[in-house]
């Protein structure tokens, strides 16, 4: 039996991912079984319920040669730990492409869309199998949380095609009242605990290339946490910044991370406040962003999407050409 599985501290997309492409790849022959690699966010159980769907079990620890597939990533540094001794034999994923090292020829599908289920659409569509209701609920949320509703930059014309074939086919009329009420139940944070919701969407990226010039080599390598939190409140989230402070704090040591950022998106307004650590990350934030920091605070304006707004600009920042 085939893993599948997300990344870790899983989103929608990690979640409603595995379990599309298990099912697809079982309906073409390939027995496979969706996993998750940690706890829902807020907005997870809320799109499994509408689709009646259970979450996945948590992956259970896998003997080295083990074949798994990976959806939504393909860093080992966001994905189980002993991934070097797995065999990776598909990866499905809208990322760029991090350190992934396989033991034999896999099936890779990469394509630069706002969500990976606008790519497991096409493979329903490439095999000339129908897209059965529950898969296309779970895709099109995906869609919807990846792309905030078509507010991030990362949207595409595929994303917006794939969400309107998928609407009528989920039996989701009002896609907008839809996607508003996933965004209520992701900003519904009540008193969860600050450790928590910095994690909820959290990952790890090394950063830096010293062989590229003097200044990188100066820099070194780095490794960096990024957590965001999406939320239609963020008055909410920033009231409790000490806490959040605190556990950013806590994470950077214990992870022994050069450095820590946590953005606040606001959703409806296509905002981003990022809490700032020390003046190690206020450094940075000046001279990658070009932003200055005020009360543990960062203005970033616009700069919604970590995968195309922060990520990159991190990377040339510490990996500069000269």
């Amino acid at each position: 039996m085939l893993a599948v599985f997300g990344h870790t501290n899983p989103d929608t997309d990690a979640i409603t991912s595995a379990l599309v492409y298990a099912r697809l790849l079982t309906r073409q022959g390939v027995p496979a079984q969706a996993y998750r690699l940690g706890n829902l966010n807020f907005e997870t159980p809320f799109v499994l319920r509408e689709a009646g769907v259970e979450a996945p079990p948590l992956l259970p620890e896998l003997e080295a040669g083990s074949q798994v597939a990976l959806v939504d990533h393909n860093e080992s540094a966001q994905s189980v730990p002993n991934l070097a001794e797995l065999a990776v034999v598909r990866v499905v994923d809208h990322h760029k492409l991090g350190d992934l090292t396989t033991m034999q020829p896999a099936f890779l599908r990469f394509e630069p869309v706002g969500c990976t289920s606008t790519i497991l659409l096409k493979l329903h569509r490439e095999a000339n199998l129908s897209v059965e209701q529950v898969d296309a609920r779970l895709m099109l949320s995906a869609i919807l949380s990846d792309t905030l509703h078509f507010r991030s930059p990362t949207t595409t014309p595929d994303d917006r095609e794939a969400a309107a074939f998928l609407a009528p086919v989920a039996g989701v009329e009002d896609v907008e009242a839809y996607a508003l009420a996933m965004f209520a139940a992701k900003s519904d944070l009540g008193d969860t605990p600050a450790e928590t919701l910095l994690k909820m969407d959290y990952k790890v990226f090394p950063f830096g290339d010293p062989a590229r010039s003097q200044l990188a080599q100066a820099r070194g390598v780095q490794h960096w946490g990024i957590g965001v939190i999406e939320t239609t409140n963020p008055g909410y989230v920033l009231g409790r910044q000490a806490e959040l402070l605190a556990a950013m704090d806590q994470a950077r040591a214990a992870d022994g991370l050069n450095g820590i950022l946590l953005s606040v998106v606001d959703i409806l307004n296509e905002t981003n406040v990022t809490l700032v650590l020390s003046a190690t990350e206020e450094k940075v934030l000046r001279e990658a962003f070009g932003v200055e920091t005020a009360g543990g605070r960062a203005e970033l304006g616009n700069r919604i999407s970590r995968k195309k707004q922060i990520v990159p600009a991190l990377e040339a920042y510490f990996t500069p050409e000269a």
